[in-house]
């Protein structure tokens, strides 16, 4: 509730005490983490829908008659 009604000024405030309390190398480096966090995030994303894509195409099964005399009946 507090944090929508902060007024810019206080957003600088808040910004300077946490770089003051931990410095700009442990925020950058914490930085550098949430930035891997969420490439790998994505990339279980995608590997799990292509995971859900490949089960799909197994099941997926060939209506296309094999014999010609299965060709003339359909």
């Amino acid at each position: 509730m507090f944090i929508n009604n902060m007024p810019p000024l206080g957003w600088l405030l808040l910004a300077v005490v946490v770089l003051v309390l931990f410095g700009r190398g442990k925020i950058s480096s914490m930085m550098g983490e949430v930035g891997k966090g969420i490439s790998s995030f994505k990339k279980g994303v995608k590997d799990g829908t292509k995971e859900l894509e490949d089960q799909d195409a197994e099941v997926a099964r060939d209506v296309t008659p094999e014999t010609e005399d299965e060709k003339d009946k359909t």
